[in-house]
């Protein structure tokens, strides 16, 4: 990856508070690199299914904020957003999509030595618990769940896959590879969401 640093060395609570600019330098190396993408029509599906859809919810592990920008309305942004940053003194959450990000690291006005932080969930941290209750209250209600591109592998995340499950929501995943659950889903489509998603809307009007 980024010079030879594994994630698990840069993306923790111990790394940063270790060398908040070296963890700044990466993060806002993948900020660039996400400013230069935008929402493919996989993204632009899924705003479409909320748009027509009376109780639609967006769960994502994503932190690239591609599903805002799609205008997804209300993501449940399970491991957080890399276009936010938290203080870590006054705790103030604040959206900053500046490209590329200076000075390193970036720091609060409350205070010259608050010191800001990406607001995303590092390793050994637990998701948000506001965010998490919502998540798991709508795969609970379900009746379909859609498992969309994702290993099925990263716990708790992967749990709300077996929650939908046990609540009686059908359960339709899409992958271009198969995963630990595509022998428990009902239905396994193969192949990229930007093309199955949009056919999915297409098939329904």
């Amino acid at each position: 990856m980024w010079r030879k640093y594994r994630a698990e060395e840069l993306a923790s609570p111990q790394a940063f508070a270790q060398d908040p600019k070296l963890v700044w330098e990466w993060y806002n190396w993948r900020r660039e690199l996400i400013a230069a993408v935008e929402p493919n029509a996989g993204h632009r599906a899924l705003v479409e299914m909320e748009k027509a859809s009376d109780d639609f919810t967006l769960i994502t592990q994503n932190v690239d904020g591609l599903h805002t920008l799609a205008g997804s309305s209300r993501p449940l942004k399970l491991h957080g957003d890399i276009w936010e940053t938290v203080c870590m003194l006054c705790g103030e959450r604040r959206v900053n999509r500046e490209v590329p990000l200076t000075p390193l690291p970036p720091r609060c006005s409350c205070h010259p030595e608050a010191v800001l932080r990406p607001a995303v969930v590092w390793f050994g941290e637990a998701l948000p618990f506001a965010v998490w209750e919502q998540a798991e209250a709508a795969v609970k209600r379900a009746e379909l769940v859609l498992i969309v591109g994702t290993s099925a592998v990263v716990y708790p995340a992967s749990g709300l896959i077996t929650i939908g499950m046990r609540n009686g929501a059908r359960t339709v995943e899409i992958n271009t590879n198969r995963t630990p659950i595509s022998d428990s889903v009902d239905l396994h489509l193969s192949g990229n969401a930007a093309e199955i998603l949009p056919d999915l809307v297409d098939s329904s009007r």
